[in-house]
């Protein structure tokens, strides 16, 4: 399995995240929801350098040329709610993608226990296709791996590329134990240390979904 974490080469996504963390940056939802869909850009650029390429002709105004086209088919998905402008970001690269959707959502049993669960899924069919699981936050990876199960109800992909923004370093290690080894890219901006009692990545950024789309009940 192959880590790519942007943090080891400084660049734009350093300038983004930092103001994704900053909790003053923080109090404008648009900035916030702005940052997450340019990083979800570049990373599907990045992404983008990894896929297959075919030759293919195309008629200018002046003469016939030969450019590339991706020869791989790519559906994007993502997991509901804070994943919603991360996605965004790799739409607006892979414009002709297929797109699938899930939704995970932690239920407490206790103050500091909860368990996760997959209640909403819309994907289409992935067989011999290349699946890109963008989620902004990577804690424990446990909502990933169920999203990645659940999807595999509609067929195993040819590769999966997992994007994050903020990863923590327990989650890194649970992807892969739990993912395809040999068919498997991981994606992040960085790579936190720690995660708390309430499982949230230290210092990480808070609760992307609040901070994107204002506080749940």
């Amino acid at each position: 399995m192959t880590i790519h974490n942007f943090d080891e080469h400084p660049s734009l996504v350093s300038q983004y995240m930092a103001e994704l963390r900053d909790i003053n940056v923080q109090t404008d939802p648009l900035r916030f929801r702005t940052n997450l869909n340019r990083i979800g850009q570049i990373m599907a650029y990045e992404i983008s350098r990894t896929l297959s390429y075919e030759t293919v002709d195309v008629t200018t105004p002046l003469a016939k040329a030969q450019c590339q086209k991706i020869s791989e088919k790519v559906v994007l998905a993502t997991i509901f709610r804070a994943g919603v402008p991360f996605h965004q970001g790799f739409l607006s690269y892979f414009d002709y993608a297929e797109n699938a959707f899930v939704s995970a959502y932690r239920k407490y049993k206790e103050k500091e226990n909860f368990d996760v669960f997959i209640e909403y899924i819309a994907s289409p069919r992935l067989d011999g296709k290349t699946l890109i699981i963008a989620d902004p936050m990577l804690a424990t990876g446990a909502s990933m791996e169920l999203s990645y199960r659940a999807l595999l109800t509609k067929g195993n992909p040819a590769s999966i590329h997992v994007a994050s923004v903020i990863a923590s370093t327990a989650a890194i290690d649970y992807i892969r134990s739990t993912f395809p080894e040999e068919k498997t890219t991981v994606w992040v901006g960085a790579i936190d240390s720690e995660i708390n009692s309430h499982s949230y990545i230290v210092p990480g950024l808070g609760d992307a979904g609040d901070l994107a789309y204002g506080i749940k009940e």
